[in-house]
């Protein structure tokens, strides 16, 4: 799905089911707790906290997606074309680290 489409997507879902957007205050409070939740589940399953039994149940792509949604609702309140921001983006980040992260003795794979 495209950026453009998934944009045009939840503005029409929020239209219909949402009723209208959240103010930007509260989907950047929204979008904070969803990031929880992905970091919750990071830390548990893949890093050293133990993970509870209730958060077993938990899935990555369902809270990754969460935080997606309030992204672009936030993204479309705001006039943020998701498209056009991240081709923007991407050519600032090959430029500006176009040899850095190569050079990073920290990012060497190991060979094992």
């Amino acid at each position: 799905m495209e950026i453009k489409f998934l944009q045009k997507k939840v503005d029409e879902w929020i239209q219909s089911h949402g009723v209208r957007y959240f103010n930007e205050l509260t989907n950047m409070a929204m979008l904070t707790e969803e990031v929880g939740e992905v970091a919750r589940i990071i830390a548990r399953r893949y890093g050293e906290q133990s993970e509870k039994t209730t958060d077993r149940k938990k899935v990555l792509a369902d809270e990754l997606a969460d935080v997606m949604f309030v992204l672009v609702c936030l993204a479309n309140q705001t006039g943020v074309d998701l498209t056009k921001a991240m081709e923007k983006n991407l050519k600032k980040k090959t430029s500006r680290d176009k040899l850095r992260h190569h050079s990073n003795p920290k990012l060497k794979r190991s060979v094992s």
